[in-house]
């Protein structure tokens, strides 16, 4: 089939404003717009536009990325799974968002919402796309009520499509958000998909937006529980240190930033996610016993809805 490229351009984009109106909303603060292009002589081709609010209220740094783009030629970070597709021109859609707010008692979150078509190379052969997202929440002081919110949401977002793909998703995003070489979670998981094409374009296709459209819905609940409580150094410190995990799973491992540099991609959007101020410390442990501490407990796959 050929696929509408207008039709899923525009859901995109009008994902991206509903989110940026709403924590805008919440922070105060209006985001920056910045709009950029690649000329058509380019390795990669293509628009988008970078939203970004920073020094808020209630966010330090937070990035909302819109970006079309098209290729002559899949990435290696593409065809990993799909090494049949090799040497297909592209267009790569979707939206993606990291918020990291100032107060370590509100966690960050992560999500994203994306579809790739490859194009068909010869006449009678057909586009093949697939469609990818989630999202997750990394805590720094964890609270067992803003875990099963966030898990329900996703749950609940998923159910129409299958009881199925919650736990499965669930656990995808257990096992991709997963820093190897710590042997520790990054947060407390959500969902993850990625190479989904199984209900056929359609229900994909509505599945994906279901997903997109519920990220305000499972953040801001727990935004607004934590925003107020009070904190100091102790806390922005850790907060610190626990950002630098960030840091080095978006550069060592996800599969976005890596499509996005080796595509060409415009640097400055696809790093956008990272937090503004990070520390790295050689070999630290928080004191046993302590709310530090306490996190590293919960930071383990769970089942967070049996725990609600």
């Amino acid at each position: 089939m050929a696929v509408d490229i207008a039709e899923l351009r525009n859901y995109f984009m009008g994902l991206q404003d509903r989110i940026i109106t709403s924590v805008g909303a919440a922070d105060g603060k209006p985001f920056a717009e910045d709009s950029w292009s690649k000329e058509e002589t380019s390795q990669l081709r293509g628009d988008g536009r970078s939203r970004i609010l920073e020094e808020g209220d209630l966010m330090e740094r937070a990035g909302v990325g819109f970006s079309h783009v098209r290729g002559d030629r899949l990435p290696p970070s593409a065809t990993a799974n799909r090494p049949e597709l090799a040497g297909r021109g592209f267009e790569a859609i979707g939206v993606s968002l990291v918020f990291h707010p100032r107060n370590p008692y509100v966690p960050t979150v992560h999500a994203n919402v994306r579809v790739l078509v490859a194009k068909a190379v010869e006449a009678g052969d057909e586009d093949i796309w697939w469609f990818g997202g989630g999202m997750d929440l990394t805590p720094y002081y964890p609270f067992e009520e803003d875990a099963v919110h966030f898990h329900r949401t996703c749950q609940q977002a998923l159910a129409p499509f299958g009881e199925g793909l919650y736990p499965r998703f669930k656990k995808w995003c257990d096992e991709y958000f997963f820093l190897k070489h710590r042997g520790e979670a990054r947060g407390v998981g959500g969902v993850f998909f990625d190479d989904f094409a199984e209900l056929g374009f359609d229900k994909s296709f509505a599945m994906t937006r279901a997903v997109g459209d519920s990220v305000v819905q499972a953040y801001l609940p727990i935004v607004e529980r934590r925003r107020n409580v009070a904190f100091g150094e102790r806390e922005r410190d850790f907060q610190a240190y626990r950002r630098g995990r960030y840091v080095e799973f978006n550069l060592v491992y996800d599969r976005g930033t890596h499509f996005g540099l080796q595509s060409g991609g415009r640097a400055e959007s696809i790093l956008m996610s990272m937090p503004p101020l990070v520390k790295w410390r050689y070999d630290w442990q928080p004191e046993p016993g302590s709310a530090e501490a306490k996190l590293y407990e919960v930071i383990k796959p769970r089942d967070w809805l049996a725990a609600a």
